[in-house]
């Protein structure tokens, strides 16, 4: 997120030091400035492009990447900054903070991972996505490394095997993962029915199960630049694990499917 704030910043000091120094007309900052900002841009761009190079994605995941999960967070803080959201978060102190959980949420834009990922870093939550967003290049290598997977819905093997390597790296205490159980955003806002195979993962790691609900994130594309979009993203519960082993995945999603309606109605 500083680096949001940083750019601009030493751009207009840059800037200003120029027309201040030569004596010319103010306009010439302008130009200064917009040379200034692209330059850091570049830079940041080719840090982040040298952090992804040593990812081979062939290997299994040893361990999270301290400086790929560094470069995901200033990526999402670069973004959120530039969106406007304004987060209003309530129940974090629901959550463990010394063991991993599974964290499942409503989805309504592109922005509720970055909110999660930006707002909620001390968590340590990485998440399954679908295919397409790890292919993005070099973010996709940042997030594989930081401990991110892929889950191809339209193959059962596939998934079954992403559900299980998200499983072990609770286990081996890589980091907590969130799931959206919808699969894919909701155009309308309203929930969509829950893939009831993605709580497996809660079983299978003997974690406990975090339901949130966000609000919001809809409206941050239609207001890009223009002006700040409250984000409200709220812990509704912690189901503990001996809880979550008891029920079937279907109970489980059912409940927490319940629970989030109830959260979106508040």
């Amino acid at each position: 997120m500083i680096f949001a704030f940083l750019f601009p910043l030493c751009s207009l000091a840059a800037a200003w030091a120029v027309v201040a120094r030569s004596g010319a007309h103010w306009l010439l900052g302008v130009p200064v400035f917009l040379l200034c900002f692209a330059l850091l841009i570049v830079l940041y761009v080719t840090i982040c492009w040298a952090l992804s190079l040593p990812v081979d994605r062939t290997k299994p995941l040893e361990k999270q990447n301290a400086r790929a999960r560094a470069g995901c967070y200033s990526i999402a803080g670069f973004l959120c900054v530039l969106a406007g959201i304004k987060p209003h978060i309530s129940g974090e102190e629901k959550l463990p903070s010394d063991s991993r959980f599974l964290f499942v949420c409503n989805h309504r834009s592109m922005f509720d991972p970055l909110t999660v990922i930006r707002f909620m870093h001390r968590w340590n939550i990485a998440f399954v996505s679908k295919p397409s967003n790890l292919q993005i290049p070099m973010i996709g290598d940042l997030a594989y490394n930081a401990g991110y997977l892929a889950i191809d819905r339209e193959n059962d093997r596939a998934a079954l095997k992403t559900i299980l390597t998200a499983a072990d790296y609770m286990k081996r205490d890589l980091c907590s993962i969130g799931i959206y159980p919808e699969g894919t955003r909701s155009r309308t806002g309203e929930l969509q029915p829950f893939h009831a195979g993605s709580f497996k993962t809660a079983q299978r790691a003997s974690v406990p199960l975090a339901i949130a609900c966000v609000r919001g994130t809809e409206k941050v594309k239609n207001r890009l630049f223009l002006r700040p979009t409250d984000v409200h993203l709220d812990i509704l519960e912690l189901i503990p694990v001996e809880k979550v082993k008891a029920m079937s995945t279907a109970e489980l999603s059912e409940y927490a499917r319940g629970r989030i309606e109830e959260g979106l109605r508040q």
